[in-house]
């Protein structure tokens, strides 16, 4: 979990238009790369030590601009 109160550990942006589309990913504050899907987003909390990952828990991983299933413009 973050350090901060009520700020989840993992901030998923929204897509960015390219070939193929993406979405930047932060986590705890920095930002850590690219996703281009789920799997990317779980390779790159892993990558960061984080083992638990609930990508459906709010409190936990935060969807911007759609939700786990919006990988395209």
């Amino acid at each position: 979990m973050s350090d901060e109160a009520g700020v989840a550990p993992i901030v998923v942006h929204g897509v960015v238009p390219g070939d193929p589309p993406f979405r930047m990913v932060d986590i705890n504050g920095e930002t850590v790369g690219t996703a281009h899907d789920m799997l990317d987003v779980i390779r790159l909390a892993h990558a960061a030590g984080l083992d638990h990952l609930d990508l459906d828990d709010p409190a936990f991983v935060r969807w911007v601009g759609g939700g786990k299933y919006k990988w395209v413009p």
